[in-house]
């Protein structure tokens, strides 16, 4: 289960609940909530069917301003050809 917390400030707003749902209901197996008072919405999915940048770009096509809260999934990042240097 991958799970990862938005907070969008204005996201509270009916209409803009309405388009996040008709934006996030064409991802397969994605399950939301949204916490009106706090302008936070929770996600989880089984299978990472969409990475944390797509997500970020839905809500700002909404004219949201999204910030993921915590950490974010590995699976839900974007695979990179280039490691990363160890020191």
């Amino acid at each position: 289960m991958l799970e990862l917390e938005v907070y969008a400030a204005g996201v509270r707003d009916l209409n803009k609940i309405l388009e996040l749902d008709r934006q996030l209901e064409t991802v397969a197996g994605l399950r939301y909530k949204v916490d009106r008072n706090h302008d936070v919405v929770y996600l989880e999915m089984e299978s990472p069917s969409i990475s944390f940048r797509e997500i970020g770009g839905i809500f700002r096509r909404l004219d949201l301003h999204p910030r993921f809260v915590g950490a974010i999934p590995a699976e839900l990042r974007p695979r990179s050809k280039t490691q990363p240097l160890s020191v």
